[in-house]
């Protein structure tokens, strides 16, 4: 198939994907829509199953993967994360209960790899899914790669409902105090200020090729810092795994770090043009293992999949729950805030609005649930997907595949 046939054919499913997600407020998510599109294309003919490295987009998407999580950095507001402190903390025990439980009570009925490679994907999103899916692909498992994959589009049916539910009973609580007479204190909304670079160039200057090389700077930065560690062999099989870092987690933390000390602007890959076609071209490799997936593949997967799916909530309640109570934050909120790992952004954003617009008789009754629970929610979904399953990612990649 020509390149720009290729490349066209998945830029379509991706627009009816976004199309559908809109239109279902994201209780459909995109990628599941095109999943579906991408499987129902293979198994009919109407596409080789060729279509995603015919399409030239393959080969970026590794390349640029480091870049993405730079810009993702930048994005983070650093004096949000410290001031809701007690979210991030939960929504990281969150992260942690899945990996225990997944560990604990998944292995032994569904293999050490199978959990090492559905623990991070479960945790985040489309990151933790590829980071994965690579291992998977390093060890010889399409199988687990394909798993990789699936993880990552359907988790949002398992996370919406529960978000949901949960926040409606929060949600509740909150408005039930307000019509009580009580007076909820108002959470501090910490903006992302764009302060000027520390680099003095005029305007002139600061052209699309500025940008995209000091993203690329600061990524090559994180790779290079990544690979010398590898060398570093203390014997000890945890410890050389803790010492060998990750260059996906170091862009992000490089990236929150620059940022935040006016190294790098704010999401540069959108000042660079470069954005929405480098998130395309990372997106196909969550898809690549569906090219020669049949159906019979996907059922096998089925029993492990909800198995997964079914400890990593459990896992995320019990932790987030119990770090929920040593901070002294409300058993329904603490259990929201750690399921957002299955779904994220936009999504947090989308079921705290549904909850508070169901609940609330008024818009005063919505403008308090909302103050009480989207600065949480948001901030969660950022901690969990952003940043935690990215480090787990990392973590358990290089016990899955040595020095990866």
């Amino acid at each position: 198939m020509l390149p720009l046939y290729a490349m066209l054919f998945v830029l379509i499913v991706y627009f009816i994907g976004d199309l559908v997600a809109s239109l279902t407020k994201s209780l459909v998510p995109s990628l599941f829509t095109c999943s579906v599109l991408f499987l129902l294309s293979f198994w009919s003919g109407l596409v080789p199953n060729t279509l995603f490295v015919d399409s030239t987009m393959a080969v970026f998407g590794p390349t640029i993967m480091t870049m993405l999580l730079v810009h993702m950095g930048s994005m983070l507001n650093l004096n949000q994360l410290i001031q809701q402190w007690k979210t991030v903390l939960i929504g990281a025990a969150g992260i942690v209960g899945v990996a225990i439980l997944l560990f604990l009570v998944g292995k032994p009925i569904v293999g050490e790899e199978t959990v090492l490679v559905a623990a991070p994907p479960i945790s985040g999103g489309v990151i933790a899914g590829l980071q994965m899916s690579k291992a998977a692909e390093a060890i010889n498992r399409p199988d687990l790669q394909l798993m990789a994959s699936l993880l990552v589009v359907i988790q949002g049916f398992v996370g919406y409902p529960l978000a949901s539910f949960f926040l409606r009973q929060e949600g509740r609580k909150v408005v039930e105090a307000h019509r009580h007479g009580h007076v909820f204190e108002e959470i501090e909304d910490v903006e992302i200020v764009e302060k000027p670079s520390i680099f003095k160039l005029p305007d002139r200057f600061r052209t699309a090729n500025y940008y995209l090389a000091k993203t690329a700077a600061i990524a090559a930065l994180a790779v290079f810092l990544s690979s010398s560690s590898k060398s570093i062999a203390t014997g000890i099989g945890w410890l050389d795994v803790l010492l060998h870092l990750d260059a996906n987690v170091l862009g992000l933390i490089f990236g929150i770090l620059a940022a935040h000390f006016n190294i790098l602007e704010r999401q540069p890959l959108v000042k660079g043009n470069s954005f929405g076609l480098g998130m395309a071209t990372l997106t196909i490799l969550i898809f690549m293992g569906l090219a020669n997936a049949q159906p019979q593949d996907i059922l096998s997967l089925a029993g492990p999949l909800v198995i997964c799916l079914i400890l990593g909530a459990i896992g995320i309640i019990i932790l987030a729950g119990i770090m929920g109570k040593i901070l002294k934050v409300s058993p329904w909120m603490s259990f929201a805030i750690g399921i957002t790992a299955l779904f994220g952004f936009p999504g947090t954003y989308v079921v705290s609005n549904e909850v508070a617009s169901a609940l609330a008789a008024n818009e005063e009754e919505k403008k308090v649930i909302l103050g009480q629970i989207l600065p949480k929610m948001l901030v969660a979904g950022f901690v969990t997907v952003s940043i935690g399953s990215v480090v787990l990612a990392g973590f358990l990649s290089n016990l899955l595949v040595p020095g990866m």
